[in-house]
């Protein structure tokens, strides 16, 4: 144990700091819980928007291989170029219970025929299908890479604030009660001495009284 002065201020003050230790304790364990809730709904969201997105790309696979086996490959390749263009995002930030998340604006970048930039002449609907349903793919994939950004932000707070409850609940509360018992000991100790000496010296007293009576 640490040099430790065994005095009743020193006392006060690590009982005080054991209070301040259990109340930031308790505050962390309701942030933690908070921040649990928050994760499992976010979760609950990001479940039925993977198993969403894997029925789209299911989808948009079988259509590209239809496409492949009907279509005029040169027209294929043409449509996929003619549509090859850069994706803007508008992306801000929120707080979830003080940790910064960020919030990508909704917006759909599923297209019209006439959008995409390839001649509806030379392009079949399969092809316009095989658009449509990458497209809407593209939606569901930043949705996801929102959420999901937030989930793991929200997971690796949630392990910072249990490894400061555990510090604070396996460490630190235990060694100032440690050192907390050890000086009330001490104090205790002493304070039987002094008495005992204090004792001592009355009899001291009483016994030269009568063995030196006054007047003498």
């Amino acid at each position: 144990m640490e040099q430790i002065h065994p005095t009743r201020m020193e006392l006060i003050r690590i009982k005080t700091q054991i209070k301040r230790a259990e109340q930031g304790k308790d505050l962390l364990r309701q942030k933690m819980d908070a921040l649990i809730a928050e994760f499992f709904q976010i979760m609950r969201g990001v479940s039925e928007s993977r198993k969403m997105l894997e029925k789209v790309d299911e989808a948009a696979r079988h259509s590209l291989h239809l496409a492949h086996a009907v279509d005029d490959s040169v027209a294929l390749k043409s449509a996929a170029l003619a549509t090859r263009s850069g994706i803007l995002l508008d992306i801000s930030g929120k707080n979830i219970m003080g940790v910064p998340v960020p919030v990508i604006e909704k917006r759909r970048f599923s297209k019209t025929t006439f959008e995409r930039g390839y001649g509806i002449l030379g392009v079949s609907g399969r092809i316009d299908e095989v658009a449509d349903h990458f497209e809407a793919e593209l939606d569901l994939i930043i949705e996801l890479a929102e959420t999901e950004t937030a989930l793991r932000r929200l997971g690796e707070e949630i392990q910072k604030n249990r490894r400061r409850v555990n510090a604070l609940e396996q460490i630190m509360i235990p060694e100032l009660k440690k050192q907390a018992k050890f000086i009330k000991i001490a104090i205790e100790e002493r304070e039987r001495e002094d008495l005992y000496r204090l004792k001592k010296m009355k009899k001291i007293i009483e016994r030269k009284k009568v063995i030196e009576p006054e007047g003498w």
